[in-house]
């Protein structure tokens, strides 16, 4: 395999790679549960909502001087427990596990540290594009 062999499969691959990223829409919860001042750019200037979603971010443009297409909130197991680490309020203690967390009906997510790991969850009926 050549040098531009290589390069040509590199560039495809790329390609694959942030078609599979981007191709799921992210849920009402994961945009509309992020302060505005906490966005990260997905986009361009005079991206349109469509292109917006069809490459995974969320999109709003109600607020001016920060990004209307934004990176979503990460996916939780439910909607319930998409919400900003700011807003985690406790719902168990240091090393509970995930099945007691579970057990008290709320959410666990321990992939940031000094935050509660098991915490209460939120009613989705805030949630809106």
């Amino acid at each position: 395999m050549g040098r531009r062999d290589a390069q040509l499969l590199a560039a495809l691959l790329v390609l694959g790679l942030c078609a599979l990223a981007g191709s799921e829409k992210p849920s009402p919860c994961q945009c509309s549960r992020l302060s505005p001042h906490n966005r990260t750019n997905c986009g361009f200037p005079g991206i349109t909502s469509d292109q917006c979603f069809d490459n995974g971010c969320c999109f709003n443009s109600s607020v001016t001087g920060v990004p209307w297409c934004f990176h979503p909130l990460p996916k939780q197991e439910s909607d319930q427990c998409v919400m900003e680490v700011s807003d985690r309020r406790n719902c168990g203690y240091p090393g509970i596990s995930p099945e007691e967390c579970a057990s008290r009906k709320c959410c666990f997510s321990n992939f940031i540290f000094e935050v509660p790991w098991c915490f209460f969850p939120k009613s989705v009926e805030d949630c809106h594009y």
